[in-house]
């Protein structure tokens, strides 16, 4: 009788995912949830105060990176206490209003990922093709302007997800499948018909996640055939070394969400093990790995680390 109770609830609840069958150990799954969270913040807030407190790194490539940075915390703090919170008391109840907001962040966060990440590739791109321009071509009104553009219209296109779903009836076990809220996840939870929903998320796969992806990747190509046509062999280390850390950061973010998004709508017979281990990939791995990429690849960005550090 308790498990139905737990699997079945009213309509106006959801119950949150855990890994499943480790149930005896959720305390030790806990430890190394814990240890990503304060990397995450300890390691993104020090890129943060160092570019913000050293006017040397007032430049547009650290200004885009100090835009990342805030997005990984902010994405670090949507998610990650409400999986401590899971797995440390067992609290997997959460209310359709928090659930929608809860995602309302998460896929806001994302989007304006995703526009960092293609602003990032703009920026090399331009330092690498024309870098007599570059000082007058990518200024700070500029990047600002750019920035507050990519944020509203993360925002914008997120907004609707919200609205989309609390429209439904949802008279079903549910039960998500992950420790956190997705549009994707919720709206197969409802009673109604969800096409809308369907069309929609597709609409926004193809056009923004697609998009973005596509430029950032016609940007390297351009990237490495200009560098490959430089005739120093120096040289073309120099320019390849400065999209290495940006190539990484995409592939860490990109993969295992177009991984994520084609299991949520074509892999129906999918271990649920796998889409939970991707969704942590997804949004944990990004904010505790691109501060140690941007700072090992960055030679004055580390130096300014360890000094702070070590004072």
């Amino acid at each position: 009788m308790s498990a139905v109770n737990d699997t079945k609830l009213n309509s106006a609840m959801f119950l949150l995912t855990r890994i499943p069958g480790q149930e005896e150990v959720h305390l030790w799954i806990s430890i190394p949830f814990c240890f990503i969270y304060v990397f995450s913040i300890l390691g993104n807030s020090t890129i943060l105060f160092i570019i913000k407190t050293d006017p040397s790194l007032h430049e547009p490539m650290y200004i885009f990176l100090s835009m990342l940075v805030i997005t990984d915390l902010d994405l670090s703090i949507s998610t990650i206490p409400t999986i401590l919170g899971i797995y440390l008391f067992k609290s997997r109840e959460i209310s359709l209003d928090a659930c929608f907001a809860h995602l309302f962040f998460i896929h806001s966060f994302a989007l304006i990922e995703y526009s960092i990440l293609l602003l990032m590739a703009f920026d090399r791109f331009v330092a690498i093709s024309n870098p007599l321009r570059y000082t007058s071509i990518v200024t700070l009104p500029k990047i600002f302007k750019m920035g507050l553009v990519f944020v509203l219209r993360g925002v914008a296109v997120s907004s609707p997800f919200p609205f989309l779903l609390k429209r439904f009836q949802y008279c079903r076990v549910n039960v998500l499948s992950h420790s956190y809220c997705l549009h994707q996840d919720v709206m197969k939870l409802a009673c109604s018909d969800i096409t809308v929903n369907y069309i929609y998320g597709l609409f926004l796969t193809i056009s923004m996640d697609g998009l973005d992806s596509l430029l950032i990747y016609l940007s390297s190509l351009m990237i490495l055939r200009m560098v490959l046509s430089v005739a120093s062999h120096k040289e073309c280390l120099r320019a390849l070394n400065t999209c290495v850390s940006h190539l990484c950061a995409v592939l860490l973010f990109y993969t295992p969400d177009i991984g994520l998004a084609l299991i949520h709508r074509f892999g129906k017979s999918s271990s649920p093990l796998l889409q939970i281990v991707l969704g942590y990939i997804y949004l944990l791995i990004p904010p505790l790995m691109n501060p140690i990429m941007y700072s090992v690849k960055s030679k004055y960005l580390r130096g300014r680390i360890i000094r702070v550090f070590v004072k």
